[in-house]
């Protein structure tokens, strides 16, 4: 009975560790990421690292989207810069509300230690 309680716990520990990672205040961190994949990701990279032709071209510095530059930003302020664009970024196009809740999600993802 003791082996069984300890196992118990030890996938209580794992599920509240895991959860988490794909579930971040009611957004769906997956979707988030597929989103980014589909919009973000040809110029921001697959990891948020910024691509260095893209930035080079357009004369720009693509910052990692995990740095504490980037992560500092209010929910809103990312949320706005995301969507609207910023300086020489477009506006991105055709997001549902869910959409953008689940890519600022996937955005807090890559919050660099």
């Amino acid at each position: 009975m003791r082996n069984l309680s300890a196992w118990l716990l030890v996938g209580f520990v794992v599920l509240a560790l895991t959860v988490p990672s794909v579930v971040v205040a009611g957004s769906n961190v997956e979707a988030g990421k597929a989103v980014y994949d589909k919009k973000c990701a040809t110029c921001h990279g697959k990891e948020g690292e910024g691509k260095e032709a893209i930035a080079k071209t357009m004369k720009v510095e693509l910052r990692h989207l995990g740095s504490a530059d980037v992560q500092g930003k209010s929910d809103d302020q990312l949320k706005k810069e995301s969507i609207e664009g910023t300086g020489k970024m477009k506006p991105v196009k055709g997001l549902s509300d869910e959409d953008v809740a689940n890519l600022m999600a996937y955005l807090r993802t890559l919050k660099q230690k």
